[in-house]
C-alpha cells in the first residue's frame, strides 16, 4: 500500500470516527461527511490515473457535484433546526417530537 492510499483510507477513517463519536453538534456532523466526500473525491480522481483507465474519469466530477447537493441540504437544514430548536445540539433533535 502506497502512502497516498494511506492517506486516503486514514482520512475517510478518521471522519467516520468522528461522525460516530463526536455527535454533539449538528456542524461538527455535517464538517466529518465533507471530509468524508473530500476523501472519496481525492481517491476516485487519483484511481483513474494511477489505472491509465480513461473511461472513469467523470465519476469524480459527479461525485463533486452530488457532495455540493449535500453540503447545501444539510446547512439548510441546520439553518431550520436553529431557527426551531434555538440550537444545533444533537441532542435537542427528537424526531418523535416532529
Amino acid at each position: 500500500m502506497s502512502p497516498l492510499h494511506l492517506s486516503f483510507y486514514s482520512a475517510f477513517t478518521l471522519s467516520s470516527l468522528g461522525l460516530a463519536f463526536h455527535r454533539t453538534h449538528l456542524i461538527s456532523a455535517l464538517l466529518c461527511l465533507e471530509s468524508m466526500m473530500l476523501s472519496m473525491y481525492l481517491a476516485l480522481s487519483i484511481w483513474p490515473i494511477e489505472n491509465q483507465a480513461t473511461s472513469s474519469t467523470l465519476v469524480p466530477v459527479l461525485m463533486l457535484a452530488f457532495s455540493a447537493c449535500e453540503a447545501g441540504a444539510g446547512l439548510a437544514m441546520l439553518v431550520a433546526s436553529t431557527r426551531t430548536h434555538g440550537s444545533d445540539h444533537l441532542h435537542n433533535l427528537n424526531l418523535l417530537q416532529c
